[in-house]
């Protein structure tokens, strides 16, 4: 009978280790290694005795390891004992053998198992006995199922992951992303939650109810700070049911796990991929699919965030574009029009359709220099140009200058008109002034009166030329005070033209006033001047002489006054810029008539002081008519 050897006594006796701490420690943690193995570890020695029985290997075979410690195991078939010991002996020898062979368990059955067996050896190289190592056949078929499954799931996750990169909008992206999850994992069913500052957001889910979507949670106290925390890229959370009922997902009947991997770029983490399981259960293949859908989660949500920006940012540069008050243009590396917005069409009248696709129509600085030129239109512009470096385009700003180029012009003109205004008479003056200075002794008293009264008529042209450049530069600095009261237009008005029949021989003058004419609300001393304005207006205006008749009607709330004349007319479209300053409405020379362009622009200026209206219209049968539109006195709010 053979006798039982302790395992300790067995190690001590080859290995000569049991009472050195060191041995003792590697000796439990070999021991720990064996008996927490998933396969039956099965060691024998050179007799075949059982020298090691694991706990894999009571499981697989139903012996306890206390009934067959020391003695023979009767696992192996009558008919097969000479295959056992053909392989004992070929390890012996050397090597290690690898078959699929059956075995018999404690209850009489056969099962077929795939059995690695090796040789025992001390480490002098003296064999001790064999080791073998079993598991059930069926188990490699289930590994080789396994690994098609496997590689079938990451061919899958290949197209899927193409799917989602197709993607461009972010709210497509992430419901993609959920319902791949579940295609995958095999999950019951699934989200995606955004990290947004300290708070995480449910952006996408499937086979959850959509009153969970935009749900949100604290990031430190969620399952994703938790999973941070841990510094790893995957977890699994099964804990206790009171833990898992929670949190929201608990509204998926049934679940018991929850998987997740974080979505991160770069190492910046965006989101977090959430795998539910309620009827089914996560293996390691699903849990490397979560890590891996996971990963390229991260990155189809960063580019579609960078694509959401960029068309945001496009957007932007689009309504900035579209609506700039200035022309903008961009031009492509050969010159050729590649955009052109519509201020561009409103300030040289060609359409995008005309110019995109060839050179714009003007000419161009250099890039970073500045050209003012006039359109065939007449239109002024500033053009300035910029390049992008980086794409090699050009970029054409450009902006309507007409008007200040005109005020310019007007400014020029209104200081060589004033210079000319003030130095005729002057001279005058000076003449007439040294003259009486040098010969006041050698001139007869008529001629000595007649030299004063001309200095005293060029004075008062003078004095009513500054009167007029104070009153516009008041009216253009917005700085005109009026006293608004009632007052008889009508008696203003027949002072006014009382001397006019006998001011020109070539005029005939005709006044048409009617004795129950309204009072009307305003200044009268700035409506005097107003009148004075315009009636020298039609004087000065039709030197050829011809009628100048005076007119006033009440009309509704207003009474109307107008000034005719039969003079040079104003051209159509000049009716309303002589309103403005430094600007005559001739429609010759400007100088033609003297003055400095002033007149008329006080002349509104006054009028929109008091409540008033003027404007110049075509006089039937020719020449101008001016109409000032005054409030009726008794008007109410026309007193203030």
């Amino acid at each position: 009978m053979r006798t039982k050897v302790p395992r300790s006594g067995w190690l001590k006796r080859h290995y000569g280790c049991v009472g050195d701490n060191r041995a003792a420690s590697d000796d439990g943690i070999g021991r720990a290694v064996i008996a927490g193995a998933p396969n039956a570890i099965v060691a024998l020695d050179r007799d075949q005795a059982v020298l090691t029985w694991n706990p894999a290997a009571e499981r697989l075979f139903g012996w306890p390891a206390g009934e067959l410690l020391g003695r023979r195991a009767p696992l192996v078939p009558e008919e097969l004992t000479a295959e056992h010991n053909a392989v004992l002996e070929r390890v012996r020898t050397g090597g290690q053998v690898s078959l699929r062979t059956k075995r018999f368990r404690r209850d009489g059955s056969l099962i077929d198992v795939r059995v690695d067996t090796s040789a025992l050896r001390s480490e002098a190289g003296v064999l001790l006995g064999y080791v073998s190592v079993y598991h059930l056949a069926q188990d490699d078929e289930t590994a080789h199922d396994r690994v098609a499954r496997r590689a079938q799931l990451v061919r899958r996750l290949t197209d899927v992951v193409a799917d989602i990169n197709a993607e461009r909008e972010l709210p497509a992206v992430l419901d993609r992303i959920a319902a791949s999850l579940a295609e995958l994992t095999g999950a019951d069913a699934g989200g995606f939650v955004l990290i947004e500052g300290d708070r995480v957001r449910l952006v996408a889910s499937h086979r959850l109810p959509d009153s969970l979507r935009d749900s949100t949670a604290d990031l430190r106290t969620s399952l994703v700070g938790k999973l941070l925390r841990t510094g790893r890229t995957v977890m699994l959370e099964t804990g206790d049911q009171a833990r898992l009922d929670e949190l929201i997902w608990s509204q998926l009947p049934g679940l018991h796990t929850i998987a997740l991997g974080v979505a991160a770029v770069g190492g910046r983490p965006y989101g977090a991929l959430y795998a539910l399981f309620a009827k089914r259960k996560a293996g390691h293949v699903e849990l490397e699919l979560l890590e891996l859908l996971a990963g390229h989660a991260g990155i189809a949500v960063a580019n579609a965030m960078a694509y959401q920006e960029a068309v945001r940012q496009r957007a932007h540069e689009r309504a900035v574009f579209d609506a700039s008050a200035d022309g903008i243009a961009v031009l492509d590396g050969a010159g050729r029009v590649i955009q052109w917005n519509p201020a561009a069409t409103e300030l040289t009248g060609f359409h995008a359709a005309e110019v995109i696709g060839g050179p714009p129509p003007f000419q161009l600085p250099e890039p970073g220099d500045k050209l003012t030129l006039q359109l065939p239109s007449g239109a002024w512009l500033d053009v300035l140009c910029a390049e992008i470096v980086e794409t090699g385009e050009i970029v054409v700003d450009f902006r309507d200058i007409t008007r200040a180029k005109e005020l310019e012009e007007a400014k020029d003109l209104f200081l060589a008109t004033t210079s000319h205004e003030l130095r005729t008479p002057i001279t005058v003056v000076r003449g007439f002034a040294g003259t009486l200075d040098s010969r006041w002794d050698n001139m007869t008293d008529a001629e000595r009166r007649a030299a004063v009264h001309t200095i005293a008529e060029r004075a008062r042209s003078l004095g009513q030329l500054m009167d007029h450049l104070l009153l516009g530069s008041r009216a253009g600095a917005g700085e005109l005070t009026l006293r608004i009261e009632g007052f008889d237009l009508g008696e203003l008005l027949r002072a006014a033209t009382l001397g006019l029949p006998v001011l020109s021989d070539l005029h005939r003058v005709e006044v048409s006033i009617p004795e129950d004419l309204p009072s009307v609300s305003g200044d009268a001393l700035a409506t005097d001047i107003m009148l004075g304005q315009l009636l020298e207006n039609a004087f000065k205006y039709s030197p050829d002489g011809g009628l100048i008749r005076v007119e006033a009607w009440a009309a509704g709330e207003r009474v109307v006054v107008v000034v005719d004349d039969e003079g040079v007319g104003i051209d159509p479209a000049s009716r309303e810029r002589v309103f403005e300053r430094f600007v005559q409405g001739d429609s010759g020379d400007r100088r033609r008539f003297g003055g400095v362009g002033l007149g008329l622009y006080i002349v509104r200026s006054l009028a929109q002081a008091q409540g008033a209206e003027v404007s110049a219209h075509p006089r039937p049968g020719g020449g101008t008519r001016m109409r000032l539109a005054l409030r009726i006195a008794d008007t109410p709010g026309a007193l203030t």
